[in-house]
This record gives structure tokens, sequence and C-alpha cells, in this order.
């Protein structure tokens, strides 16, 4: 987690849904705080992102003020006070999650909003939210993913957890909104934040009108001959949509194959495990012969195969699909400016197909912006100026970096 960040969140309360700010973990010196927009014994939510930047702007009496970060967030636009996505908490709607099926995505939902309720329940001594999942350990199986779900031990654990939920959460959420308060917020600089995202607004829509105008133009000056010669550059691989992937690790250079199909990766293996071999060699001797692998149901798999029997089979690997994990760890742990990003952002890519292959939500749960890693990293590929480089030691998401190395391995079979 990016130490010094603070974070626009919206929470689904009974009353509606509201807007406030989120301060992860942070260090100060040998101390380590997490706070929300509040003072004292209230957290503050607003009922709009133009009375959350009004507040903010006017209000030096609050617990976020000695954050590290305060001044930066109190000059950042409306606009980019709007709540992410993936920092949107319904509670209202957890025992309706419960009580479908479970899913991926509804896990993943769950899963999150349950960490922001716990997050909220420790920071306001909520002895209601501490005691509910001190209760119930069951919860403890969701950050395993849809897998902890499966068979009739699955069910008979989601079902449980449906049955906690349906038991204690109205308490849970009459605890959080008794501390959940709306202070009075200046007219005038409410005025001001809600013509600037009026103005963000109209911004988006111009440049929009503005990038569909491009394309027609493009559409129109198609060059049919600039087309000709890049078919005439199309590589067998690209013609069939399969991609040979080679992945060095600690080992040493393993080969594998991979494709998408309908956004969905899938491996030259079976049954989520991945075969690789060490050579290009190794691979195409292996690819002559008739194996049962989830490949062989792609339809152009067949023309790899009679490439490889008549030997004109070469094993290409592009340099967008050459995947370094040796050292990554290490980079890791000394810092931002250690870390190559375009490797880690190959490594984050490698990782999330192989857990979508294996229909397994680990990696995207650990990588989370919720969890200490899931910050650093984001922090690394999605660079803001707003937000404050992290500060070590960063031995604990190295530590879940090597996690998921290890994982990813365990997912190999090397042939």
């Amino acid at each position: 987690m990016a130490s010094g960040d603070i974070v626009p969140i919206e929470l689904g309360l009974t009353d509606g849904d509201l807007v406030t700010l989120w301060a992860p973990r942070w260090r100060d010196g040998d101390d380590e705080w997490e706070a929300f927009l509040g003072h004292e014994d209230a957290l503050y939510g607003f009922e709009s992102v133009a009375e959350l930047a009004a507040f903010i702007r006017t209000d030096s009496d609050n617990d976020l003020v000695d954050h590290p970060a305060w001044k930066i967030v109190v000059a950042l636009s409306a606009a980019e006070l709007e709540p992410e996505d993936n920092h949107s908490f319904d509670l209202v709607a957890v025992p309706e999650l419960a009580a479908g099926d479970p899913e991926v995505e509804s896990i993943a939902e769950l899963e999150d909003t349950l960490e922001m309720v716990r997050n909220i329940g420790e920071v306001c001594e909520l002895e209601v939210v501490t005691k509910f999942f001190s209760s119930h350990p069951v919860l403890g199986a969701l950050p395993a993913g849809v897998s902890s779900f499966v068979g009739r031990d699955g069910e008979e654990l989601w079902i449980q957890i449906g049955a906690a939920i349906a038991k204690d959460w109205d308490a849970v959420l009459d605890a959080i909104d008794s501390v959940v308060s709306t202070p009075e917020v200046d007219a005038a600089a409410v005025s001001v934040a809600e013509a600037e995202l009026l103005a963000a607004e109209e911004n988006v829509i111009d440049a929009d009108d503005a990038a569909d105008s491009e394309e027609d133009e493009e559409f129109e000056s198609v060059d049919l001959d600039a087309d000709d010669d890049e078919d005439e550059d199309e590589t067998f691989w690209n013609e069939v949509g399969i991609d040979p992937v080679k992945i060095i690790t600690s080992d040493g250079e393993l080969f594998t194959l991979r494709c998408y199909l309908d956004d969905e990766p899938i491996f030259l293996g079976k049954d989520g495990a991945i075969s690789t071999f060490g050579s290009e060699r190794a691979l195409a001797r292996y690819l002559a012969d008739d194996h049962e692998h989830d490949l062989s149901r792609v339809s152009t798999y067949s023309d790899v195969q009679t490439a490889a029997v008549d030997g004109s089979l070469e094993i290409e690997v592009t340099d967008e699909n050459v995947y370094v994990l040796h050292g990554l760890a290490d980079d890791l742990s000394q810092g931002p400016e250690a870390v190559d990003i375009d490797q880690l952002d190959l490594a984050v890519e490698l990782f999330t197909d192989a857990a979508d292959y294996a229909e397994d939500d680990a990696v995207e749960q650990a990588l989370a912006q919720s969890t200490p890693l899931g910050w650093y990293v984001s922090y690394l590929l999605n660079p803001d100026p707003t937000r404050l480089a992290p500060n070590p030691p960063f031995t604990a998401e190295a530590q879940n970096w090597r996690e998921l190395e290890r994982n990813f391995e365990a997912r190999i079979v090397q042939k």
C-alpha cells in the first residue's frame, strides 16, 4: 500500500450513498496509522463530491489534517475527488451479495466491502463491528476466492457466510450509521466545486467528440496499399492467433503457448496447469505429437501442429511475450526506483492470465488496492502526480510478491 495516500471512497449506507476520504495505513516514524475524514467519534460523509471538495478546502479541524498528503488533497480539483469504481462500497447490498451464487465478481465485491467495514470498525472503535468479524471466522474464506466454494463443502461454506451476515449485518450497519454525520459546508465553496465538476464533464464530452472525429477521418483515409503491406508482414503466429511465451525464473528459461478466446487466456496446458519446456526445440517437438490440452480446442491449433510435424514451425517469441520474474521481488524490496516498471507490468499480466486460466481470483485479491502490495504496484504502474512516493520498508510487499511468484510457479508443469 502506497504510504501517504488519501483516497476518495463512496459508502452505500441506510440513508443513501455518501462520499468521504480514507487514509490507508501510513507510517509516521515508528507509528502506523489509518484514518477516515472525520473528527473524534464522527466519520464525515457527504451527499456529493462538490460538498466533499468544499469541506476539505474550508475546514482545518479534522482527523486528516496531519496526514502527509493533506496539502495535496486540499489542492485537488473537485473532479479528482470522484471515487473510482473500485472504491465504491455498498454496505446495504451485502446481504444480497451473500444470498446470491458464489461467483467471482460477487465474492470479490463482498470481500472488498467487508474489508472496508473492518477498517471502519477498527478506526472508529466500533465493538459491534469488531465482534462481528471475531465471531464469524468463516468470513476468512472469502480472500481465497471462488475455489473455496466449489463442491458440497464449498456450498456449505457459502451458506455459513450467508447465515452469519443474515444474522448480524443489521447491527453492523446500524453501528456504522450511528457514527456517520454530515457537517455544515460553506455554500459558496460548494458552488465553486459544482462549477468545476460541470466544466470537467464538458471537457470530457468535447474530448470524446474530438476523438470520434479523428477516428472518422482515419477511417475515411485508409491506405489499402498500407493494409496490404501489413498483411505481408503478418507472421505465422499472428495468423493463428497464438503466441509463444518465454518465462525467465530463477531456475532458468521456460517456453509455452498462450492465446485469448473472447478475452479469456488459454495456455498450453490442462485443468489450470501450464505446460512449459526448457527450450524452443523441446516445445516444437511436443507440438508435433498428439496430446490432450486446452489449446487443442482452438480452431487454428491444427495449423500449429501441422507446421510442427513438417518441420517448418519456428518458435519466435516477441518482446511483449517475454516475462522476466527473476529479481523482481528483490527490486520491490529496495523501493520504487529499483523496479523495472515494464518488467513489473508484464509480470502482473502473466500472473493475472495464469490465475484467470485456472479460474482463481487469488491474484486479483492480492493486487487489490486495499492490500499493501496492491497499493504499491498501483503506485508504480499507474503514476499520479498527486500521490506521495511510498515509504520504506517494503519487506511485507516484497514477501507478498514472492508468494504470488510461488503460486504462479506451482501452476507450471515442466515437460
